[in-house]
């Protein structure tokens, strides 16, 4: 009836692909079981990471009734889940830590895995939603606010992949501003009553102790004395060795050496002052030009490595990578002093795949699109005097701050699961792009060469999961998901798909 010429790329699924591919979702899954008391709750984490690899919309838990098919009666208790104390955040973490070490194809530097670390910032109106505050946005997009309201999340990714295509797949996600007082309640806020930044480092130091020693790549945020003593401290007592790839601002100072002198008195612990913007200009001549693959291309730069002390009160050994490329000047740094330039230059351009990440994240799997609240909450106070009470400070009943606390147990679970899905669909693209390269369909793109992306594997499931559970009956992910189902929706739409 119209004129106008749609193209539709549909390629054909073998059968053993088809098998293959929920089966390595079945074994997935099946290593978070004995993160669950209860079979109930581990069936539901079953459905609810599936439900949300095959979503169609993020109109809330209802799109993952709508997805699978499930019977509505279901609803209520899905919804119950999230506040379950059949499982904690801690073993989830684990488990997938496991998972992602066992089956990802990791990125390994000089023998130690690549960790990326970023907030996040989501913004949130609910007015009974615990963790929402005032939130500075320092985002350089101008169509964005300068403050919102919101959660801010502190996240934790590994670089996994091939030279092809990396992904971050993401580790591990929780709130890290706005929750210390319900935290508090429990004597349980410990590892967050310290700064967004000192927080950072801990979670990496985590992710560390189950792969090994790990670099870590961090925006120029994070450069600062607390984290850096946080680093020292980590190293000592952690039993396992991390490094921090960052970037320092352009008004950055460092310290040369000290010279040693004789006589008495107490040494010097740094010397003369460097304005490392100066630098650029006055040995200019020193500058080396190499090309090195940024983004994907082969990119022509200069550099000028030096190995300098900053930071006022503690003069830790960094080194500087300067970097001239075109009329662009920007400074890198590295705790690890025996990475070089062409190294440390190389790693900071992986650190925009965490960038990619969070845009999948909430474009494609609609990670946080959560509505949690609780009617035990204080109403939010969007502007509080000088010296006033925080509204949570007057909540003094035992089941009020429970009801409060499961919410953010809520909160966090629904983001952690959204991390789950968002890796395993990563790993599915990773795993079978490869293999059959003609697996995946998209609506006017272009096939992809090497690795398709998060959302064209989403788009597949979605229009061929049905078909795969009637193909994998015996799989404890088709049963898991069939006992749940309305099953005169699901035969029509096992046809239809």
């Amino acid at each position: 009836r119209s004129q106008e010429r749609v193209t539709l790329l549909v390629y054909p699924i073998s059968l053993r692909s088809t098998s293959t591919m929920l089966k390595f979702i079945d074994e997935v899954l099946s290593a978070f079981r004995p993160c669950f008391s209860r079979k109930a709750a581990y069936e539901w984490f079953v459905v609810i990471v599936v439900g949300l690899m095959v979503r169609a919309d993020h109109l809330g838990l209802t799109a993952i009734v709508r997805g699978l098919a499930l019977h509505p009666s279901h609803y209520e208790s899905m919804i119950h889940f999230f506040r379950s104390s059949a499982w904690s955040l801690d073993s989830l973490r684990l488990a997938w830590f496991n998972v992602v070490g066992r089956l990802a194809p990791l990125l390994y530097i000089r023998g130690q895995v690549v960790l990326v670390g970023d907030g996040m910032k989501t913004a949130k109106e609910g007015q009974r939603m615990p963790g929402v505050k005032k939130l500075h946005q320092e985002s350089e997009n101008s169509s964005k606010g300068e403050y919102i309201f919101g959660h801010l999340f502190g996240a934790i990714g590994i670089l996994a992949g091939s030279p092809l295509k990396w992904f971050c797949l993401p580790l591990f996600m929780n709130l890290q501003d706005g929750v210390k007082t319900i935290l508090d309640w429990e004597g349980s806020s410990s590892q967050r009553q310290d700064s967004h930044v000192v927080q950072m480092i801990e979670q990496a130091f985590i992710a560390a102790r189950s792969f090994g020693g790990a670099l870590l790549l961090l925006d120029r945020y994070f450069l600062s004395v607390p984290a850096l003593r946080r680093l020292l401290e980590g190293n000592r007592t952690s039993g396992s060795l991390m490094h921090v790839v960052t970037k320092a601002k352009m008004n950055a100072v460092a310290y040369e050496y000290p010279v040693r002198k004789s006589g008495r008195g107490r040494p010097s612990k740094k010397g003369r002052t460097l304005k490392l913007a100066e630098v650029f200009h006055t040995r200019a001549a020193e500058f080396q030009s190499v090309q090195v693959t940024l983004y994907g291309k082969e990119e022509t730069l200069s550099y000028l490595c030096l190995d300098l002390l900053w930071g006022q009160g503690l003069y830790q050994e960094l080194r500087f990578v300067l970097v001239k490329q075109g009329d662009r000047h920007s400074i890198l740094v590295s705790t690890d002093l025996s990475l070089d330039a062409t190294e440390i230059i190389t790693l900071y351009g992986y650190r925009f795949k965490i960038e990619c990440t969070f845009r999948e994240m909430k474009q494609v799997m609609g990670a946080f699109g959560y509505r949690f609240w609780s009617r035990s909450m204080p109403k939010l106070k969007r502007y509080l005097r000088k010296g006033e009470a925080h509204p949570l400070e007057q909540v003094t009943s035992a089941a009020a701050r429970k009801r409060i606390r499961q919410t953010l147990q809520a909160i966090e679970g629904f983001v952690m699961c959204s991390v789950i899905a968002t890796g395993l669909i990563q790993m599915l693209a990773l795993r079978f792009s490869g293999r059959t390269p003609t697996l995946f369909f998209r609506y006017l793109r272009t096939p992809s060469q090497a690795i398709v992306s998060e959302a064209t594997v989403t788009a597949h499931l979605r229009q061929s999961i049905f078909r795969r559970f009637a193909q994998n009956r015996q799989l404890s992910v088709t049963q898991i998901i069939r006992s749940k189902q309305d099953l005169l929706s699901v035969d029509s739409d096992s046809w239809a798909s």
